[in-house]
């Protein structure tokens, strides 16, 4: 039992390590990704009165800090656009999000195209890719700012971040572009279900959320943002408070209107 341990240690690490890319695989076409074969975990980033959930937390946000990987990944849009993610939430092919096998839904990580250097922070709100060997699918608006939508795939490096990390970052980017980081609660495809969450936060006496509709080909998806924020502290502060009312997927966006940028240069 002894010497089966270590090896077991050694696997563990070696599924984080850095992974060269074939250049084989980046003329793949982009793939189509099953919605109905998606898994996911939950990290709640906004945090938790409940002490099993700190603990695992705590236990897993050190092991993600370590994940670095290279390899090949495609982009998934109007097919899926305003259908449910694995994470519950509607899919909208022009927020900053991606689709990854195994990082928790609702982690963030910073995707950088290894052809031109442009990176992107994106959150993770679903499961995929399930076609050959790619490690991640992106938005539209994510692949787009990486410009590989023409393409289709890139090659890329994925790191994941903490969510104090993608803040920082998304906060300094819209310095540069005199706009503003604000906290998306929830997207729906039904504005009834968007109002009832506006009224929800208004009545704990926070803040009133503002609805943003974002329309697609006769698809409306309505957004329900926070903000703008002003401090980690202050966005940590009110994470906890929706946490409490079971408001767990929130997002860190860089616009308050249609298209949500969070290129960093």
């Amino acid at each position: 039992m002894n010497k089966i341990i270590p090896i077991l240690l050694i696997f563990v690490l070696c599924s984080c390590t850095t992974e060269q890319v074939r250049t084989s695989d980046i003329s793949t076409p982009a793939s189509v990704t099953t919605a109905s074969s998606r898994i996911h975990s939950i990290l709640n980033m906004g945090g938790s009165d409940t002490q099993n959930t700190t603990e695992q937390e705590e236990n897993l946000l050190p092991r993600i800090a370590r994940y670095l990987k290279q390899g090949v990944a495609s982009w998934y849009g109007p097919e899926f656009h305003g259908k449910k993610t694995a994470s519950g939430e509607i899919y909208d092919m022009y927020a900053m999000t991606a689709a990854h096998k195994t990082l928790p839904i609702s982690s963030y990580a910073r995707v950088t195209n290894l052809e031109n250097q442009r990176s992107v922070i994106v959150r993770i709100n679903d499961r995929g890719p399930f076609h050959g060997n790619r490690v991640m699918d992106l938005s539209y608006a994510a692949a787009k700012k990486l410009d590989l939508h023409e393409a289709g795939t890139g090659a890329v490096e994925i790191k994941a971040i903490a969510p104090e990390q993608a803040l920082a970052q998304l906060q300094n980017t819209a310095e540069k572009q005199d706009k503003n980081v604000y906290l998306q609660v929830g997207t729906f495809g039904n504005k009834n279900k968007a109002l009832k969450l506006q009224n929800k936060i208004a009545s704990h006496q926070l803040p009133q959320p503002e609805i943003l509709p974002s329309t697609h080909k006769g698809s409306t998806l309505y957004k329900v943002q926070m903000g703008p924020i002003k401090s980690p502290e202050s966005v940590h502060k009110l994470n906890i408070q929706l946490a409490k009312m079971g408001i767990t997927a929130t997002q860190f966006v860089t616009e308050s209107d249609q298209e949500q940028i969070s290129m960093i240069q």
